[in-house]
């Protein structure tokens, strides 16, 4: 258990120290911007630490009530992409046809800027709940599906002639042999995936929805400098989103493939 908590402690500490080295600078470049350069609209450009603070707790329930539906939606459409992006990567593994097809046409869609593609879904849907979820499924789709299809053909060509040779069927061989050799570049694909969903989803709020983070960080953005610390909050809640799917995607790969090199404890002591 000693060991453990240094572990622990070891891998944070630097991280909590850097944090707090950041929060510092930043408090005292706000003030030399506001009270030595006296700076137009100083706190517009780098407000106050611990302003911003007491603002994430004045206004904390109305952030969470719309980082919450942000999350949920964009959520939804990451699951439905995820799976969509798995099934075609399968698809595209056990058939050359299949690939030559349809992997043309997943890089295609990618070409199309997501700044121009989502004024015009949520103009042709013009539901702002079914408009994230496209988004997000649709940003979600590619990197999941080309990350898995790699890692399905990264078997180790003497395992799969060794099933072969025991005439394993082909689901045996995907399920035993291919999924689980898949399964950190499908963790790739996800977490890279996971905050761009959610960043498509604030997209799409920036369109004229009615709810969620995007809708908050719109209004007080042109309600001009008295709402300047209610515009960061809604970055930071957003950046914060970000960061948690990133980490629930890393915390299910380290449950489910926790055989990878990077999960390993460090070190030769038992």
């Amino acid at each position: 258990m000693k060991g453990n908590s240094m572990l622990v402690k070891g891998r944070f500490l630097p991280l909590l120290v850097w944090v707090a080295g950041l929060l510092i600078v930043w408090e005292a470049l706000s003030w030399v911007l506001l009270n030595v350069v006296r700076t137009p609209l100083a706190q517009s450009k780098l407000p106050y630490v611990h302003e911003l603070v007491a603002t994430l707790f004045r206004y904390a329930g109305t952030l969470l009530k719309e980082g919450a539906a942000t999350f949920g939606n964009a959520g939804v459409g990451f699951l439905l992409g995820a799976a969509a992006g798995v099934l075609l990567a399968v698809l595209m593994s056990v058939s050359k046809t299949i690939e030559q097809l349809t992997f043309p046409y997943a890089v295609a869609s990618q070409m199309i800027p997501i700044l121009g593609l989502a004024p015009i879904i949520y103009g042709i849907v013009r539901d702002e709940q079914i408009s994230r979820i496209i988004i997000s499924g649709y940003i979600t789709f590619f990197p999941v599906s080309l990350n898995m299809l790699r890692g399905l053909r990264s078997v180790n060509l003497s395992a799969l002639e060794l099933m072969h040779s025991y005439a394993a069927k082909p689901w045996a061989v995907y399920w035993k042999l291919r999924l689980p050799a898949a399964l950190p570049g499908l963790f790739s694909g996800l977490k890279i995936a996971a905050p761009l969903a959610v960043t498509g989803a604030i997209l799409v709020e920036l369109m004229g929805a009615q709810h969620g983070i995007g809708v908050i960080m719109l209004r007080n953005l042109y309600y001009g400098p008295s709402h300047t610390y209610m515009f960061w909050s809604t970055i930071l809640v957003g950046a914060f989103l970000g960061m948690a799917s990133y980490g629930i995607m890393s915390l299910i790969e380290r449950l489910v493939a926790p055989w990878q090199p990077e999960f390993r404890p460090k070190g030769g002591g038992r």
